[in-house]
């Protein structure tokens, strides 16, 4: 696949499978054209970006699927939490509208005891802290099930202590769940021990294929 804004390739024929519980690391500055990817993986590129090419999850061709068909989990730079809503209610929001009482209940507690939080169901987001509040969103979108997981520069806005902490539980869940994941970062200490490393500026060059 290839990415092209105007005259300039952001992306040029990229080609590369991720497996099961494998995360991919993008490595660039701002502008390198790493959320443009992510962008074109979600269905949300906007515009006046050209792409050409295919995106296949498993055996589904993504390409023609609107946003809400491609079963693709996004987590952010900012948490995103909403404000109005307990962390309880957060995170069961992602949960199928079908699913009620205690069925609903045991996931949203299961979601907080993975996320380290038990027992901060009823809490304001807001008295979180930043790592925390990052642990909810992570889970509120691992709770919604997806086939495959994008990750936005989700430690930039963490201290030394908290990102560390932080890229270890990601680490830990993308394998326990098996998500085939892309991180795109400006950092390489963001980069995972395990998987794969590509730099923008090989990908605006020539073929990348894996």
């Amino acid at each position: 696949m290839s990415l092209t804004l105007g005259h300039e390739p952001l992306i040029h024929r990229l080609n590369h499978t991720i497996g099961a519980g494998e995360i991919l690391t993008l490595m660039g500055p701002s502008g390198s054209g790493k959320s443009s990817l992510l962008a074109y993986i979600a269905g949300v590129l906007p515009p006046d970006i050209r792409s050409t090419g295919e995106i296949r999850l498993g055996g589904t061709l993504l390409n023609p699927l609107p946003t809400a068909k491609r079963n693709v989990g996004i987590l952010f730079q900012d948490p995103l939490l909403f404000p109005h809503m307990s962390v309880g209610e957060n995170l069961a929001f992602s949960l199928p509208q079908g699913l009620r009482g205690k069925a609903r209940q045991q996931q949203v507690d299961e979601a907080l005891e993975r996320a380290d939080l038990s027992g901060y169901g009823n809490r304001d987001p807001a008295t979180l802290s930043g790592g925390q509040q990052s642990r909810v969103s992570l889970m509120r979108t691992l709770l919604a099930k997806p086939r495959a997981l994008l990750l936005d520069e989700p430690y930039s806005r963490l201290d030394q202590a908290l990102r560390q902490h932080f890229r270890d539980h990601i680490q830990s869940l993308v394998e326990d769940t098996g998500l085939p994941t892309v991180l795109v970062t400006h950092d390489p200490m963001d980069a995972p021990t395990s998987g794969e490393m590509l730099q923008m500026t090989d990908l605006k060059q020539g073929d990348t294929e894996n």
